[in-house]
């Protein structure tokens, strides 16, 4: 099932700045080949639901393995049966 996906990965207890965790997250989508954007408080991401979901279990795994203990996810989707969509035709539909 496709889905487009708005995640945000929040590494908790390692100080205020956690930009060096998420450039971890950002090199480990751009590896997936999964359509992605950061944005200033997250990710929008698309792709079939399996492959997202895979990602976002590499990015946590990596993120413990840099040590950080806890991390808080919240990731939201959508999906349509009626036809076919991608994050850019969505945007697309505003021009």
């Amino acid at each position: 099932m496709k889905i487009i996906a708005d995640l945000c990965i929040v590494p908790m207890g390692v100080g205020p700045s956690v930009s060096a965790y998420i450039r971890e997250v950002r090199d480990i989508l751009a590896g997936t080949g999964l359509t992605h954007e950061m944005h200033a408080n997250g990710t929008n991401i698309e792709g079939e639901m399996s492959a997202v979901s895979a990602a976002v279990e590499a990015c946590c795994q990596r993120l413990h393995e840099l040590g950080v203990e806890r991390i808080f996810c919240t990731m939201h989707f959508s999906t349509r049966t009626d036809k076919p969509q991608t994050m850019a035709e969505k945007l697309a539909r505003l021009a």
